[in-house]
């Protein structure tokens, strides 16, 4: 199939599905944007919310979806419920933007992605920049916003903003709903899987509000995503999914067995090998930053972002670890990993 052809796709057939968990202002911001569209179906969907979030979407505009809380709740979950109730709300559908309640869609976005998909059918999805809303309120913020900051052109998996064909969206069967984090790749890897493919533009998308201020935060949300590397490593072993492979293997490697080694060893050799396992640590850092200089970044946030990430690999070890102990000790299902 050529990438010539093309099938135009007019606003008309676009809905938008948001989902969010007590945003507070962050879900006004973000619906404000959506109305700003002018599309002509937006879902809200809410995930057991304490605060006004449901009122707020309403007065928005927005068609209501509550999750029954009988049931898990998950972010795979209210967008599988999302779509269900936009296909009903708008039964030409075409394509689908889906947003956290926690980001604002920018205002040229949707015409953008629109347009590719319009040019290649054989597109599934799109992408853009996601940027943090206030990256520099705190270091967290600004980790975050660098690990958007991904390649343009063709990609391998989406996050949770992406705009895709209604059509591909019901032949694989949408999200998975048991997965408590890492339903994007997850997604994103049974899309690819039937050949579809997934393009990321440089064009801005969303202003996501992250609102990171604690370490503990920080290590909470890599605990989940150690704990999604793993379980889609589980689903879909190294060879579907090699990313999943290359994570954990570094989180056992730098995040246990560095560590773990070095202060095992730390008393018959006198401390040496804690100085060891700590050069070693350092020298992986360089190696990221210097990655990441070559990408053009600045040598300061070159060297936070190494630093991130190697810090990180710890919490990821400890996300992996429990996933394999509900999964294969406990017998259970870990349940949401909630780091805000």
């Amino acid at each position: 199939m050529s990438s010539a052809q093309s099938s135009p796709v007019h606003r008309s057939r676009v809905g938008v599905v948001a989902i969010g968990r007590n945003e507070g202002e962050r879900l006004v911001r973000c619906l404000r944007s959506i109305a700003a569209l002018r599309l002509p179906a937006v879902v809200y969907v809410d995930s057991g919310s304490s605060d006004a979030s449901v009122s707020v979407a309403r007065a928005h505009g927005a068609l209501v979806v509550e999750l029954d809380p009988a049931r898990p709740f998950s972010a795979a979950r209210a967008r599988n419920e999302g779509f269900r109730r936009l296909r009903e709300a708008l039964g030409d559908v075409e394509l689908v933007q889906f947003v956290d309640g926690d980001c604002e869609l920018q205002a040229d976005w949707i015409d953008k992605g629109c347009e590719i998909l319009g040019r290649d059918v054989r597109v599934a999805a799109v992408v853009g920049r996601r940027r943090e809303r206030a990256p520099g309120a705190s270091i967290y913020n600004r980790l975050a916003d660098l690990e958007w900051d991904t390649p343009v052109g063709e990609a391998a998996s989406f996050g949770g903003d992406v705009l895709i064909r209604a059509s591909v969206f019901e032949e694989v069967g949408g999200y998975r709903e048991s997965l408590i984090a890492g339903e994007d790749p997850d997604f994103s890897l049974r899309i690819r899987g039937r050949g579809w493919r997934i393009v990321r533009l440089g064009a801005e998308m969303t202003l996501h509000d992250a609102n990171l201020h604690r370490l503990s935060e920080f290590w909470r949300r890599q605990v989940r995503t150690g704990h999604a590397y793993a379980e889609l490593l589980s689903l879909h072993g190294g060879g579907g999914d090699p990313r999943s492979l290359r994570a954990v293997r570094s989180a056992l490697v730098w995040g246990g067995l560095v560590p773990a080694v070095g202060l095992l060893a730390a008393w018959p050799t006198n401390g040496a090998s804690l100085v060891l396992a700590l050069a070693a640590l350092a020298l992986l850092a360089v190696r990221i930053a210097l990655a990441q200089r070559r990408r053009g970044r600045p040598p300061g946030l070159a060297a936070l972002y190494a630093v991130g990430c190697v810090f990180g690999k710890l919490a990821e070890l400890s996300g992996a670890a429990t996933f394999a102990l509900n999964r294969w000790i406990r017998g259970t299902a870990t349940g949401l990993i909630e780091y805000k």
